[in-house]
């Protein structure tokens, strides 16, 4: 049930023109809710899968992401029409200067972005204030 409610807030904030940074400690349902869950709903909504942008960066397959200027670019080379993008990126702690990437998405238009993150800097109190007040934060509870 909980699941339930936290998908109905990470879709009351889309296209918010915020980053959605979804927090809370390991374990307790953030990258399903992200991956799985909003993902189904957005192809579930009509959504093309080649404008969900899906990146888990604690998988060593996307190992080369987690350099901030490769990720940039990828992000930026996706983005091939005016139609709305989604960017769901999974533990985006794992990415040097995050905040700084983060916040170069919020210049793409039709870019809107969603991420998770679970250490010490997430789950502090000031993550939104690192995207200069263009941050919506859901915390899970266990």
């Amino acid at each position: 049930m909980k699941r339930d409610m936290y998908l109905e807030k990470l879709i009351r904030r889309k296209h918010n023109g915020m980053i959605k940074v979804i927090t809370g400690i390991r374990r307790c349902g953030k990258t399903y809710l992200l991956l799985n869950l909003f993902y189904k709903y957005l192809l579930e909504c009509g959504v093309d899968d080649n404008h969900i942008i899906r990146i888990a960066l604690d998988d060593r397959i996307n190992k080369k992401y987690r350099n901030p200027d490769v990720l940039c670019e990828y992000i930026h080379d996706a983005v091939k029409d005016d139609q709305m993008y989604y960017v769901l990126l999974d533990e985006v702690q794992m990415v040097a200067e995050f905040e700084d990437v983060l916040n170069s998405f919020l210049h793409i238009n039709n870019v809107d972005t969603y991420v998770t993150g679970s250490n010490a800097k997430f789950l502090s109190k000031d993550i939104i204030t690192e995207f200069r007040g263009r941050g919506d934060q859901i915390h899970l509870k266990q």
